[in-house]
């Protein structure tokens, strides 16, 4: 029993007690058991003056929106009333309203076909075609005087998106055969010069204009 006892003593003085080595466990400031509960920072004065102010006009703002989106609906159903008794849409009539400013007088017009026709009569396609394109040219400029820069060839004039679609083809089509007598080295034969008078009346002339 005694040399049971000495044993025991022995074990007991060994090393720190559990409870010595969990209180310096604790006292040890390298290690953390508990984590700090997060705390998001207050938002800045003018957010929460602005947060504030929103929440007073919200009403407001909820009833204009629901204003706007009735003003909306009763303009769309007046252009569709409108639409089906015959009237055009109004931006329809604004682009038919800007192609009318294209539209060259057809008196003149006839005058210079007239007198192309005499230089293609006399074989004289290369002359007649270039003076179709010169006064195409000098009536784009005479409607747009920003559109033609020296800069500018004939081709970059056929691509410019002001002029309507009809006329930039038909002016297009002259532009190509010119080139062709003045870069190609191809004379314009009779068959050619049809085709840059047919395309300048389409350009030119009142009936090539549709509404």
């Amino acid at each position: 029993m005694a040399a049971g006892r000495a044993a025991g003593s022995g074990s007991d003085t060994a090393g720190p007690s559990f409870q010595e080595a969990h209180a310096r466990l604790l006292a040890d400031k390298s290690i953390q058991f508990s984590l700090d509960p997060h705390r998001p920072e207050p938002p800045p004065a003018w957010l929460r003056w602005l947060i504030e102010a929103l929440g007073d006009i919200f009403p407001l703002l909820r009833l204009l929106f629901w204003i706007g989106v009735a003003a909306l609906a009763a303009f769309l159903l007046f252009q569709l009333a409108k639409r089906l008794a015959g009237e055009k849409w109004p931006w329809k009539s604004a682009v038919a309203s800007d192609d009318d400013d294209w539209r060259p007088e057809e008196g003149p017009a006839r005058t210079l076909l007239a007198e192309a026709d005499r230089l293609a009569a006399a074989g004289r396609f290369d002359e007649a075609a270039h003076l179709l394109l010169f006064k195409s040219i000098e009536e784009i400029e005479a409607r747009r005087p920003k559109l033609v820069r020296p800069a500018l060839t004939s081709r970059d004039i056929a691509g410019a998106a002001v002029i309507p679609d009809q006329p930039r083809r038909a002016f297009a089509l002259i532009v190509l055969q010119v080139e062709r007598s003045l870069f190609g080295g191809q004379s314009l034969q009779e068959r050619d010069w049809q085709q840059c008078r047919t395309a300048f009346e389409e350009f030119a002339l009142a009936k090539a204009w549709g509404s």
